[in-house]
Formats: structure tokens, sequence, C-alpha cells
């Protein structure tokens, strides 16, 4: 039986880990898969901006089905763990399909604002966390944490997520703007239904599931009991908060030299910045062990955002964003392919969750905060709030630095005793 390629013998690039067994049957499906998620916040915004001619609302309900989907989706990657990943998937496109056409519904009778603030909590609380499943059938196919093509399989993955960020948005907008308000959300439902059946019917690639039966009296403790994750939680908010503060922040910029279509430019420097650092990193075999990389691509990320409120020129925001999302990359990347070498095999899909979660969350805090300050002293003060989310996340990440230390034989979260390849450490 053939196994993943000889990563010892290879230099971790993206050749190498494509050529391993089974991986384009699930890596083709999942990016279809995922594009929806993309779509889904720019959709919602135009809908209930043209149902209710009000942005803040508008805003509120894409904040609203951020923070949703970032409180449910661990509870969904641990039932994937537990039952398997076609069994939660299948329901979850069913109902994140009944969820968003029932805010379209909503929106067309010209109901309150509050109903439709209420129907943004299931559209969230639906998503299907596809993200994450294919990150989970990555440690499967490789199947050896110390091998460098988890690092090489973390950085494909967060270019995969930035692509589709890059295409979403902007087929998204076109429809709600050419064909009809509803259009992107409509588009988006399919698109979930069609992508995620035709992921979930990759059998050959998905994780086995890890359950426990009811007479062993052992029950999976959540992947969060781990110091490790609640570390790269706290990091993964810090990166939710420079999402947020940017989206918020550029567009105020450019309003405010009334140059508003400039937004996307600005916007898709930063996505640029990270999606280019992300593949370059991830083909690089780096002699520092993970959890010295994360340190210093943090503080970097940290370093890059300081300047951002004291920039008041279109020039200095023209390439201060791309520095900043050139430490995105290597931040996401190394933290993902931490989790490979911190986390059990059954709860492998739920720590995944967790991180993506909390992008999800600290992006929603972020547009919100960023929102009121930009609204109460303009542009820069928005860009406060990057730096603020780094700053307090990087001193909480350099205190808890001794739980991102892979061991050789990690402890189960399960009750019992893992035993797991020896890793490399700092």
């Amino acid at each position: 039986m053939s196994g993943p390629p000889d990563s010892k013998a290879q230099s971790p690039g993206y050749r190498t880990l494509l050529r391993t067994p089974k991986a384009w049957a699930f890596v083709v499906p999942g990016l279809a898969a995922r594009q929806p998620l993309a779509m889904l916040t720019i959709s919602m915004v135009l809908l209930v901006r043209h149902a209710t001619g009000s942005y803040g609302t508008a805003g509120a309900a894409a904040a609203i089905t951020g923070a949703s989907m970032a409180l449910c989706a661990p509870r969904s990657g641990r039932l994937a763990d537990r039952y398997g990943q076609r069994a939660v998937l299948l329901p979850a496109i069913a109902l994140h399909a009944l969820s968003v056409l029932g805010v379209v519904a909503l929106a067309a009778t010209g109901i309150t604002a509050w109903w439709l603030l209420a129907a943004a909590v299931p559209v969230g609380a639906t998503v299907p966390q596809i993200g994450p499943m294919v990150r989970a059938r990555w440690a499967v196919a490789l199947d050896d944490p110390s091998s460098p093509l988890m690092q090489t399989a973390a950085a494909f993955e967060s270019v995969s997520d930035e692509f589709t960020f890059v295409v979403g948005p902007v087929l998204a907008t076109a429809l709600c703007t050419g064909v009809h308000p509803a259009a992107g959300l409509v588009a988006e439902a399919s698109l979930t239904v069609a992508g995620g059946a035709l992921f979930a019917a990759q059998r050959l690639s998905e994780p086995p599931a890890h359950r426990v039966s009811a007479s062993s009296g052992v029950a999976h403790a959540s992947a969060l009991s781990l110091p490790g994750v609640r570390a790269l939680v706290v990091a993964f908010l810090g990166v939710g908060a420079v999402f947020g503060g940017m989206q918020v922040s550029l567009a105020a910029f450019t309003q405010e030299i009334d140059r508003p279509g400039l937004n996307g430019v600005l916007y898709g420097m930063f996505a640029a910045g990270n999606m280019l650092a992300g593949a370059a990193y991830g083909a690089v075999s780096w002699r520092h062990g993970p959890r010295t990389r994360l340190l210093a691509a943090y503080a970097g990320l940290t370093v890059a955002c300081a300047p951002l409120w004291a920039a008041h020129s279109l020039a200095l925001l023209s390439v201060l964003p791309l520095i900043a999302g050139a430490f995105i990359g290597p931040t996401i990347v190394t933290a993902y392919s931490l989790v490979d070498a911190l986390v059990p095999r059954t709860v492998r899909t739920e720590a995944f969750t967790w991180l993506t979660g909390a992008v999800a969350f600290g992006q929603a805090i972020a547009v919100t905060v960023a929102g009121l300050l930009t609204d109460a002293q303009g542009s820069s003060a928005g860009f406060a709030v990057p730096l603020a989310g780094t700053a307090l996340a990087l001193a909480v990440l350099a205190g808890l630095r001794a739980h991102l230390l892979p061991h050789p034989a990690g402890r189960a979260v399960t009750g019992g005793i893992g035993h797991r390849p020896p890793v490399s450490v700092d």
C-alpha cells in the first residue's frame, strides 16, 4: 500500500506535497466547497443594506453572522472528529442553505431589521467548516506530525483560503449589483450545497471517526483543554483584529480622500502580501523550530501594524498593508502546522475550527470597535485596532510560549495515553 512521499528525502515543496496519494481527491472539491464562505459577508451586507437602507444594520448582521460562526464552529469540528466529517457536513449544508434562503425571504417581505438580525444567527451557526476538514485530511494523508510537508500543507491551505477571498467578494458584489441584491446569497447557498456535497462524497480521504463508547466511562475532552491550543486561539484573535480593523479603516480612509474605488485595491495589497508570503514561507526548510518562528512572525506583525495609525498618505497606505500582510501568512502557516504536532488526532478537526472561529470572532469585534472609532475620530483611530489586538495577543502568546513545544509522547485528551512520533523542538 502506498504512503505519503518520503518527506525526509525530499524538500518540502508544493510539487512533492501534491504527489501525496489521494491529495487531489480532496484538494479540488475542498477549494470549491470553501468558496461560498468568501461570498457570505459581503452578500449579507449588500442585501441587508438594500432591505433596510442602513449600513449600520448591514454591518451588525455581518458581525452577528461572524460571531455565531465563531461560537458554533468548534462544536461542529468536535462532532466531525467523533462521528466523521460526512455525518456532520451533509446536515450542515442543508441547514445553512435553508437559513440563507430564510434571510432572503425575510428581506423580500420588508420585515423589521430585528428579524433580519435574528435570522443572521443560524446563518453563521451552520456555516460548513470546510477549511478545518481539509486540513484534517492533510494530517491523515501525510501521517507524520514531524514531516516538513506539514508546514507546506498549512501554507498551501492558507494560500487557498486567500485565493477564495480574492475571488469571492468580487463575484458576490457583481451578482448583488448586476443581477439582484439577493443574488449573492442565493449563489452562496447554491454553491454551499453543490461544493459541500462534492467534498463529502470523497470518502477515501476522510479521517476516521474517533467514537468513545458510553460503557467505557471515558469522554472526549475539548481541544481547548490543551494549553497550546488556547495560546494559538489568542494569537488568532489578534489576527482577526488585523483583518477587521483593516477592512473598516481602509474603507474609511478611501472615503476621506474621496477615492472610495481604491478600497479594494488597498485591501488587495494586504491580501496579496498574505498570500505571497504564505506561499514562499511554506516552501522553505527552516532551521528554527515552530515556536520560535511563530513568536518572530507575530512580533513582526505587531511592529508592522504600529505605523498604520500615523500614516495619512495614499503612498504609505499602499505599502504598509502589504508589509503587514507579509507577516500574517507565516503566522497562520506556523500556527496551523503546530496544531498537527500539539493535538491528538481524536480532536484535530475541532482544534482547527477553534482557530478559524477565533479569526472570525476577533474580526467581528474589530469591525465593531474600528467602526465606532472611525465614526468618532476618523480612519487613523480605526488603524489603532490592529496594533492593539496584536500587541495584546503577542503578550499573552509570549507568556504561554512554554505550551507551544510539541511533546514526543503526547497525552491524549480522551483519558488514555497516546503516543506520537518524535518531533523537532526549539
